[in-house]
């Protein structure tokens, strides 16, 4: 018995989530369905009174182009009038100009003018001369269909006075020695007629109704006329439901945005007898459809409100529930995500305190220390720095520092950036993110030496010409003397300086040969081969020599292959390399010789000894030509090197510590 109540309360819960969902659905579904039909309703509405109101504006707008084609052709019936009375004046020579101020002043006309075929005025009714007006409209150019006999009655119609501000309305007839005369009223009184019964003033009065936002005519060209706050409006062609409209000359309506709010928009075309004149648009405020909306919204939000105050208590334990579950796996996604993006940055990221030590230590920074996260971890950042000097720098107060440290015997240019927080616990905390720059320093150190490099062969060709050729001459000269010439005292010691001098000019002339090879060396002659082989042949070729100076030989080949190499080239460039780590250990040592994969396109060839290393102040000279510290060098070897290795499209660099040798 006790099992089964148990059973029915565990049961209860569910019901009341049952219950409660069902409840909070058909209220939320009410609300919505009443919004829909009075949104349907009011739409419909709309839609009865825009077509209400565009019916009254298609007639009237047709009723104020009738009243203004009517006024205009009472006008040029009086104007035509005027200008026959003129012409037979004209004609029967009685015409002069103060007839034609008696006619325009006693039948209210602007002007009268009579223009010969040159469209040179010789009668007129109004003697103002204009001196420095500049003239807008040519006379000749208006009436050349009278002068060139095609017209005998020309309807000048609304036109911009010829030199004053403002607009004349004109007609004109040809008299019998096509002769022109033109009666002109001036257009003030029309134009203001026009305004007051347009298109124009029909849109202001219609703008002025509560509830319509504009009121349009606009063509396939722009706007026609419109009310004062439109700017601009979508294009005919620009919009699928106004061209469907336009062509199916039908009624539209549509909702629209209009100056960044929403309107419900009207439009119907508008034709003038067979003539299509536009489309007329109206948009009519959605108001009345957003209070619908604003009343539906608080009935939901009070349906809400209800919800929620019956809702809290019977959802309470599981939304707090649910949230912490939330809160522990976002938490969780955080955790891993920040890890993720820490562990994978290409920048070594260091972050410790004094209490715990290196806390993270990434995956670059295991690559640049050559350490394993669990040997750095929970060790002091001395551990990870060779020198105190570049541990004082990153102990520097500077935010962002460059610095050259020694890092597991590899010398390394870093950047670093330094920043500090407090955690949880208020220990304070600090983050290094350091960036090696050592591939960067070296590639720019190998782009000057190849700007050197091709600037020696620009001046070789130049000092091998400009000094060759005097050589040449001396030693040519010096030669003729020694036979042709010897004076009668001290002939022995002639004849030996003047072989000296021979002997000079030669040397000279051999170090420009050595110079211009190195300069402009031959063409390489690439052809494949094992690189095993190449080290073989050294070996065998430097055996002797190092077992009588005590020098252990270690070599590790990482990759053996087929090299597409200058065989006996390459063959040079070890060479020299291994004979200047021999002179540089002078009691026994090491050589050692390390090859190992870098790409499939590349290979690293290290070759380092333990001697006493290179000065810090002369590394940046040893591969300049001439450059030496031997007494009997000549400075080429390491230069020549160089050239080789660039050539073959390779790199050479120096890596050196005083007293801990060079690689």
């Amino acid at each position: 018995m006790k099992n089964k109540w148990l059973h029915k309360l565990k049961l209860q819960p569910r019901l009341l989530y049952l219950a409660f969902g069902v409840a909070a659905l058909l209220m939320v579904l009410s609300a919505f369905i009443e919004l829909h039909q009075s949104k349907k309703e009011l739409l419909m509405l709309m839609k009865q009174e825009s077509h209400h109101i565009l019916e009254t504006t298609l007639t009237a707008s047709r009723n104020a182009l009738l009243s203004n084609q009517y006024l205009e052709e009472e006008i040029k019936k009086r104007l035509l009038n005027n200008a026959s009375f003129v012409r037979r004046l004209y004609e029967s020579g009685k015409l002069s100009n103060a007839i034609l101020k008696e006619i325009t002043v006693e039948n209210d006309v602007f002007r009268i003018n009579v223009f010969n075929r040159k469209g040179q005025k010789i009668y007129f009714s109004h003697e103002r001369i204009h001196k420095d007006l500049p003239e807008r409209i040519s006379p000749k150019k208006i009436l050349a269909p009278i002068f060139s006999d095609e017209r005998d009655t020309l309807f000048v119609g609304l036109k911009a006075a010829r030199y004053e501000a403002g607009f004349r309305y004109a007609v004109a007839v040809a008299a019998r020695d096509r002769s022109a005369i033109v009666v002109n009223l001036d257009a003030k009184q029309l134009l203001a007629f026009r305004q007051q019964i347009g298109f124009g003033s029909l849109m202001r009065d219609l703008a002025q109704n509560q509830g319509i936002v504009y009121v349009a005519l606009q063509d396939t060209a722009g706007i026609l006329s419109a009310s004062g706050n439109v700017k601009k409006l979508e294009g005919l062609n620009e919009s699928a439901f106004l061209f469907n409209s336009w062509q199916d000359s039908a009624f539209a309506t549509r909702i629209t945005s209009f100056d960044s709010i929403e309107v419900f928009e009207a439009v119907h075309p508008f034709y003038f007898g067979e003539r299509w004149l536009g489309v007329f648009r109206l948009g009519l405020s959605l108001e009345p459809l957003q209070v619908i909306n604003a009343r539906i919204y608080r009935r939901l939000i009070i349906i809400s409100v209800i919800l929620t105050f019956f809702g809290f208590i019977l959802f309470s334990l599981l939304l707090v529930r649910q949230h912490l579950t939330v809160v522990q796996k976002q938490y969780q996604v955080v955790e891993t995500y920040s890890g993720n993006i820490i562990e994978n940055v290409s920048d070594a990221v260091v972050v410790l305190n004094q209490t715990d030590g290196i806390k993270i230590f990434n995956h670059a920074a295991e690559q640049l220390f050559r350490l394993y996260r669990s040997e750095a971890l929970r060790q002091e950042l001395t551990f990870l720095f060779e020198k105190p000097a570049c541990q004082l720098l990153i102990q520097s107060a500077a935010k962002m520092e460059q610095i050259e440290c020694t890092l597991r015997g590899r010398t390394r240019h870093l950047l670093v950036s330094k920043g500090e927080f407090r955690d949880e616990k208020e220990q304070l905390n600090t983050i290094l993110v350091l960036r090696d720059l050592t591939e960067q320093k070296r590639l720019e150190a190998q782009v000057q030496r190849k700007e050197r490099l091709s600037a020696m062969g620009e001046l070789a060709s130049g000092v091998a010409h400009e000094i060759r050729n005097p050589l040449n001459a001396i030693g040519t000269t010096v030669q003729q003397l020694d036979r042709d010439f010897e004076p009668e005292q001290d002939a022995e010691e002639y004849h030996q300086l003047m072989r000296l001098v021979y002997q000079e000019v030669k040397r000279i002339n051999e170090t420009i040969t050595d110079f211009l090879k190195f300069a402009r060396p031959e063409p390489l002659q690439p052809a494949r081969f094992l690189l095993s082989d190449l080290v073989k042949r050294l070996q065998q070729q430097y055996q002797s020599l190092m077992l009588q100076k005590g020098v252990e030989f270690i070599h590790r080949q990482e990759w053996d292959g087929e090299v597409t190499w200058d065989q006996r080239k390459m063959q040079q460039v070890f060479m020299n390399l291994i004979q200047n780590a021999l002179d540089a250990l002078t009691d026994g040592g090491q050589i050692r010789l390390t090859i190992q994969p870098v790409s499939e396109e590349e290979l690293e060839i290290r070759l380092s000894d333990n001697g006493p290393g290179v000065p810090a102040e002369i590394r940046s000279k040893i591969f300049d030509l001439y450059f030496t510290t031997k007494a009997k060098g000549a400075g080429i070897g390491l230069a020549l090197v160089q050239r080789i290795v660039f050539d073959h499209g390779g790199a050479i660099f120096l890596e050196s510590e005083e007293n801990s040798g060079a690689a």
